[in-house]
């Protein structure tokens, strides 16, 4: 069946990635965190992790995984309210006293290359924020009368996931020159701190707060 995708929708889908992307969470946290402490090749090992959580997501969505939220809507719920409560414990370590910036290079144990992969695997596939946009946002991108809709979920799909690995992977790439930055400069670490934290703190109040159903 032929199909097209929209200029608009394209661009949503990107715009919305990159919002996601430039905002701090479990993804950026742990690949820069990789980064800093074992270097560059470990942070991009641990990106293509993340890539296959990505195209496990867009698998998902593609088979019509979201029809089952649709018939039980209480599961859907389930998973919006543990992602927010997971955000939102993440605000705090960022935001209580003597809390962590995603920049402040931590004692990690080096890992090889096949754990630094798997990890990044996980930390995407237990990530909330890519779950709701993968489960409520994109669908919404989809105009079923413009054709076959999984085809068009999966260039969608493709979209966000082009997006996010730029975006990581750039962040990945610069995380120790800007933890260097900021450690030379405490009150902007500070400042990055709280808006991470304040970053996720809202995301959570606005994933519980919405009451909105998946979308098929």
């Amino acid at each position: 069946m032929d199909f097209s995708i929209s200029t608009h929708s394209g661009l949503g889908i990107a715009a919305v990635e990159l919002g996601m992307v430039l905002s701090p969470g479990p993804n950026m946290i742990y690949l820069v965190s990789r980064s800093i402490t074992q270097g560059r090749r470990a942070g991009l090992v641990s990106l293509t992790g993340v890539a296959l959580g990505f195209l496990v997501y867009l698998a998902a969505v593609t088979t019509g995984l979201t029809a089952v939220f649709t018939l039980v809507p209480d599961l859907y719920l389930a998973i919006k309210l543990a992602g927010a409560g997971y955000l939102l414990w993440m605000a705090w370590s960022a935001l209580k006293p003597g809390g962590i910036s995603v920049f402040t290079p931590k004692e990690l144990i080096p890992q090889p290359p096949r754990k630094l992969f798997t990890m990044g695997f996980l930390t995407c596939l237990l990530n909330p924020k890519i779950a709701v946009l993968y489960l409520s946002l994109l669908p919404q991108f989809v105009q079923p009368s413009r054709g076959h809709v999984a085809q068009q979920s999966f260039v969608l799909g493709l979209t966000q996931i082009f997006v996010a690995l730029c975006g990581n992977g750039a962040i990945a790439m610069c995380a120790g020159s800007i933890a260097g930055f900021l450690a030379k400069r405490p009150s902007w670490l500070r400042v990055q701190r709280y808006a991470m934290g304040t970053v996720l703190g809202a995301l959570a109040v606005k994933i519980a707060m919405d009451r909105s159903t998946a979308v098929a």
